[in-house]
């Protein structure tokens, strides 16, 4: 059986045309909705999203192309636009009753959740960010022999076939990279858990790398478009980071910042798996951001 969140529901929602979202539900109270990273299914939020519980509705899904969500086919490269995750994710929440909630995202969930506050503030109270810059930020940091730390990003932006045929040819040995060395502590993600990320990237190939491939493209036009018009999160917005400015040369605050003027953000220690790792200190950023 695979790993759930002890004492939530779970359910799939419908939030687009052949498009239902695997979701964990649990506790009661204003709405928050946790958005996992890669190589990561909604697990990866179990110990914040039980202790959130206490007081809070807490949704936790498996974003679409991920997990045990539907991976629809990328016919034209907007399937897996950040766009149109964000407007999943509003959807859902629609769908379980609620208009207006809080909203958190890990990596690749964060990069949902930066979009989702940007296309709909009026539905986005608060917005949490761990681990990631936005995507135009990104690629803008990212620069000669430094840039091999994100040689993943660049493998997946290549035209479909070879990224994913490369990965598929190993999927357990590429994926369990990220797993094995982004984590500061490798016991802070169980064997059997380890094991269902695996099984759930593992048939999430084609659908993964177009996530990846949608961020060094249609993803880069749509934050240009709102740096442009001068569009930012206008609600209470909270970043836990590891130091990457000090390794790659920028200021990562400052970056932010241009983004987001009702910011709290804080350079961390732990390993890129914040939520496992050290999951009281997330929740309490999170529940510190609610009170804003």
């Amino acid at each position: 059986m695979e790993p759930r969140i002890d004492g939530f529901d779970y359910r799939r929602v419908t939030v687009a045309d052949g498009v239902t979202l695997h979701t964990a539900v649990g506790g009661s109270g204003s709405p928050i909705v946790l958005l996992h990273g890669f190589p990561q299914t909604h697990l990866m939020w179990r110990h914040v999203a039980a202790d959130l519980a206490a007081d809070h509705t807490v949704i936790c899904p498996d974003l679409r192309g991920y997990g045990a969500s539907d991976k629809p086919a990328d016919t034209d490269g907007t399937a897996y636009a950040k766009r149109t995750m964000a407007a999943d994710v509003v959807a859902l929440a629609r769908e379980l009753g609620h208009d207006r909630f809080a909203l958190a995202g890990h990596d690749r969930g964060a990069l949902v959740a930066i979009r989702a506050g940007l296309d709909h503030p009026g539905a986005v109270t608060h917005l949490a960010s761990l681990d990631v810059l936005p995507t135009l930020d990104m690629w803008d940091v990212l620069h000669g022999t430094s840039a091999a730390v994100g040689f993943h990003l660049y493998l997946m932006a290549q035209p479909p076939g070879l990224p994913e045929r490369m990965i598929g040819a190993s999927p357990d040995a590429f994926f369990g990279h990220f797993l094995d060395g982004w984590a500061g502590d490798p016991d802070a993600i169980p064997a059997d858990v380890r094991a269902a990320y695996l099984r759930a990237s593992r048939e999430a190939v084609v659908s993964i790398v177009a996530d990846y491939r949608a961020s060094a493209g249609i993803d880069v036009a749509h934050d240009e478009a709102d740096r442009a018009a001068g569009n930012r999160l206008r609600m209470p917005v909270t970043v836990l980071q590891q130091d990457w400015g000090a390794a790659l040369g920028f200021d990562a605050a400052a970056r932010w910042r241009a983004w987001a003027p009702d910011l709290a953000h804080r350079s961390v220690s732990y390993g890129h798996f914040m939520a496992e790792e050290a999951p009281a200190e997330v929740v309490r950023a999170l529940r510190a951001l609610l009170t804003r």
